[in-house]
């Protein structure tokens, strides 16, 4: 059953593309407005500066463009997205040295954003009643009896009204949809902040082919965490650290920090590579040839706005237009795309778009939105660095600091003995589950009492802390496989 003539989406990004694929079945026509020219094949524009870093595309986001886009999975490794399982296939460096390699409960697609976006887009364009228009800038809302009813835009062809049933504000951080609201008589929306000042940066490189690579190079994921150590050290062992394999042959080699000035330069890049906690970082950057400059980007702070408390009959929104994250956190492709889904949902089951329409959309979303909401608090809201409306007051700043880090570590090394914390942080990380919930079931519980006091003894099932200076162990630790017990190292 269609629920309207013409749905308009603002955007042609992640979100857009998925609140395309959700509008499609309910609607005579779909149009999507860009504002770049859209490239046909996997390639930056400058819409998306983003796409320069790495992207993890986490397993809720994977279910909801799947659901979106059947077979959406499939083409994306076909076109040369990688399937791997990172407790296998990552050499992880965590607390004082790396984490052992085993089977886990978690697998994940590794591609560029590039990747990505332009296998969404071939699913759009195959829809028949959807429309991707490029060029094409935005720079206003129509209105009508307190509802929104489409939107003013321009092309090389001059100015245009473009009527809608419904209009998604796709649009990014960066969004203008506030404002025109403002302008067209709606109250400022209340918007949550916290800016935990991260920055990143980052190069991409071509891997030397498989015959030429090291013996060593079980892995194909490198990740190097802040170091916990509290002394005198480098900056660059505060630093997060991804050497990310993407299709191609190739890797993103991007470290981040915050509130850390990062290297902006490739001759500081090379330099900071050789100061963080492993040698090993730097080495891989070596045996690859580098294909970029480095990209640096500052504009991670956390923003919700909260359209949930208002009235917009005739517009929804999506992805970073609602709640954007900290990038460092992987949740914005699937937050976006887990909302397209809700909103598809909320379609199906609608009889008209009246205000229990949209109520009962923004209420879901809200709920659906606080999951890694608060999963972005729980670890920005401990840096000193951190600005925003979210700020805590500094003994609580304190004591997130000083728990965040160990409580971190503890999951992971519980998770690396037990069964059931791994399957819970998988989905906890995945944002299947809230870390609320996590923490709150028996077994879970049972499971960390179990691995500290069998830490506290020294008869960890699997060994970990190995020296950062050597290689990573390319052992694997999975449980048919190891030693019944060992001392940590």
């Amino acid at each position: 059953m269609t629920l309207g003539r013409t749905a308009v989406v603002l955007g042609g990004s992640t979100a857009g593309l998925c609140a395309a694929g959700a509008l499609a079945p309910y609607f005579d026509q779909v149009v999507v407005l860009e504002r770049d020219e859209l490239p046909a094949a996997a390639e930056h524009r400058r819409g998306v500066p983003q796409s320069k870093h790495p992207h993890f595309l986490l397993n809720s986001g994977r279910r909801a463009i799947g659901a979106l886009f059947p077979g959406f999975e499939d083409e994306l490794i076909a076109a040369g997205g990688l399937h791997l399982m990172p407790s296998l296939d990552a050499a992880y460096l965590d607390g004082e040295g790396w984490s052992a390699r085993k089977r886990g409960a978690m697998t994940m697609i590794y591609g560029s954003r590039i990747l990505i976006e332009r296998v969404l887009r071939d699913a759009v364009r195959a829809l028949p009643n959807t429309t991707i228009r490029e060029g094409v800038s935005v720079h206003g809302l129509t209105t009508r009896d307190g509802a929104v009813t489409g939107v003013g835009l321009s092309t090389s062809a001059g100015e245009e009204h473009l009527e809608a049933d419904l209009v998604v504000d796709a649009m990014g951080r960066g969004s203008s949809v506030s404002g025109w609201l403002v302008a067209a008589g709606w109250p400022e929306p209340e918007v949550r902040t916290l800016d935990a000042k991260v920055t990143y940066t980052s190069r991409w490189y071509e891997l030397p082919s498989p015959a030429e690579r090291p013996a060593s190079w079980w892995w194909q994921h490198l990740v190097i965490m802040p170091t916990p150590d509290k002394g005198e050290h480098p900056a660059e062992h505060e630093f997060l650290v991804n050497f990310f394999p993407i299709e191609g042959n190739r890797v993103i080699a991007c470290m981040g920090s915050w509130g850390i000035d990062m290297p902006r330069t490739t001759e500081a890049f090379v330099e900071s590579a050789r100061r963080v906690r492993t040698p090993l970082f730097a080495a891989a950057m070596d045996r690859c040839s580098p294909t970029s400059e480095v990209h640096l980007t500052r504009s991670t702070g956390n923003k919700w706005r909260r359209y949930d408390r208002l009235s917009t009959p005739g517009l929804v929104f999506v992805g970073d237009s609602i709640c954007a994250f900290n990038p460092f956190y992987a949740q914005g492709i699937s937050s976006a795309a887990m909302s397209a889904l809700l909103l598809r949902e909320h379609l199906s089951r609608a009889q008209r778009l009246d205000a229990e329409f949209y109520a009962e959309f923004l209420v879901a979303q809200r709920k659906s939105l606080s999951v890694p909401w608060s999963l972005a608090m729980a670890r920005d809201q401990g840096y000193e660095c951190a600005v925003g409306t979210e700020k805590v007051p500094e003994w609580w700043r304190r004591v997130l600091a000083a728990m965040s880090g160990p409580a971190f570590s503890l999951i992971v090394g519980a998770a690396r003995e037990y069964e059931v914390v791994d399957e819970h942080f998988a989905k906890v990380f995945n944002m299947d589950e809230s870390l609320g919930e996590m923490m709150r079931n028996p077994r879970v519980l049972a499971a960390l009492v179990r691995y500290r006091i069998r830490t506290a003894l020294g008869r960890q099932r699997i060994p970990f802390g190995f020296d950062p200076q050597a290689e990573p162990p390319a052992t694997d630790y999975s449980p048919d496989g190891a030693a019944a017990t060992v001392a940590a190292r």
